[in-house]
């Protein structure tokens, strides 16, 4: 059994799977429920000056049959008074002192503030804090979340202020709604961040009631956007990872969330360079207990690479990501149909003749039964047959062996502006 033992910042956990700062760590009735399934760390929900909520709050979007694909929320952050969550987390961390409790925090972007509430948080024995700089809703109307969150200054200095006086280690939580996440990224760092974590929510509505007109959720009528998280993000959140986990000046730990609602989502985000990760949507769909499922399968999996320690797997796919400009211009991969499976859908077909490259061909066998062929020197390898197939194994995407070198695009064009710079004898 391979060890899922993380060290995360200098934080020991048992395992990778952390719950999110969200409703799902509200309480300590919560958290410790969490913990005895087996979650191996837990975010509280956000701590500040409590604030007043509304009702409704959550909202889902649902695709192709797909309960919550998608998940909007326009909750904020923690109702209940500060010193109760600092009594449940006192009795929490205590009951459970190998588990990891990470306060995340929210204020005024004021030093005697960060200050004030660090200190009252380290009093009762959290293993971190986690700066909340990434709520899209609500309190950026404030001035906080995401509005201190889309300015590196602001990122910087509130990190640094929470530094003086923090005796654990400071992550900052970033926004993703900002143009380039690294930007930020390398500002908590500037300002003395011992971690980051993404994504945060992502500015949202999630629809609008053709009956009623009302916005979903609404209040009385009348909606705001929201925070958009769950599977349907986890592309963004991926590629934010990615982009923190290859950039130099973002030379800390990563913990990662945004859709991750398995132990093959796990892992994705740990290749890509996570150390550990969090998750809310799925167990706000399932509850609790699907640790268990991401615990046995990401075991599982650990031990059928032979890989003793999920430490191990951490930042492994990073240097397979790059640019589009280091990108080989002469690999080359075709889709080739296996008629033996082919069902005669013809979603192919249709796919690649009404949106793609045409390279699809309708015929007859020998013996007059309907097939379909790829002409592979028209096929560009856009894989688009083999995503609209419903069946696995009908189309292969090969690859081609090809004579010509590889090349990049960069590549390509220093070539030619080298043969450009080439001087020319004058004749006389």
């Amino acid at each position: 059994m391979a060890d899922l033992r993380i060290d995360f910042a200098g934080i020991k956990s048992p395992n990778p799977f952390w719950l999110a700062s969200a409703p799902p760590t509200n309480s300590g009735y919560q958290v410790q429920r969490a913990f005895e399934a087996g979650w191996g760390g837990a975010v509280w929900k956000t701590l500040g000056d409590p604030i007043l909520n509304v009702s409704s709050r959550f909202a889902a979007v649902s695709f192709n049959g797909q309960k919550v694909a998608g998940f909007n929320n326009i909750e904020l952050i923690t109702d209940r008074p500060l010193e109760v969550n600092l009594k449940e987390i006192y009795e929490t961390k205590k009951r459970f002192p190998d588990h990891v409790i990470i306060a995340s925090l929210m204020v005024e972007p004021r030093q005697e503030a960060w200050h004030e509430i660090v200190k009252r948080v380290e009093d009762v024995g959290v293993d971190g804090l986690e700066l909340n700089f990434g709520c899209p809703h609500g309190m950026a109307e404030r001035g906080m979340g995401a509005a201190s969150g889309q300015v590196p200054e602001l990122v910087e200095k509130q990190t640094y202020w929470a530094k003086e006086v923090a005796q654990t280690p400071v992550i900052v939580k970033l926004t993703p709604n900002i143009t380039d996440i690294t930007v930020t990224a390398e500002a908590a760092v500037q300002g003395g961040a011992d971690a980051v974590s993404m994504i945060n929510t992502i500015n949202s509505l999630a629809g609008v009631d053709i009956d009623s007109w009302n916005t979903v959720p609404h209040v009385a009528g009348k909606g705001a956007h929201g925070g958009y998280c769950g599977p349907a993000v986890k592309p963004i959140a991926l590629n934010m990872v990615a982009e923190c986990a290859r950039n130099p000046h973002v030379n800390v730990p990563i913990s990662g969330m945004g859709g991750v609602s398995n132990w093959e989502n796990a892992v994705e985000f740990m290749l890509m360079g996570a150390t550990g990760v969090q998750v809310c949507t799925a167990a706000m769909h399932h509850g609790f207990r699907i640790v268990e499922d991401m615990l046995d399968g990401l075991n599982n999996y650990l031990d059928e690479k032979g890989i003793e320690s999920v430490m191990d797997i951490v930042g492994k796919s990073v240097t397979n990501y790059s640019d589009w400009g280091n990108l080989d211009l002469n690999y080359k991969v075709v889709a080739q149909i296996n008629n033996d499976v082919c069902i005669n859908c013809n979603k192919c077909h249709i796919a690649c003749e009404d949106t793609s490259h045409q390279c699809i061909d309708m015929l007859k066998d020998d013996q007059g039964k309907d097939i379909l062929r790829v002409r592979e020197d028209d096929c560009v390898g856009c894989n688009l047959c083999s995503i609209v197939c419903p069946v696995d194994g009908a189309i292969d995407m090969v690859e081609l062996k090809t004579e010509l070198p590889a090349m990049t695009w960069n590549e390509r064009q220093a070539a030619i502006g080298a043969a450009g710079n080439c001087s020319i004898p004058t004749v006389k």
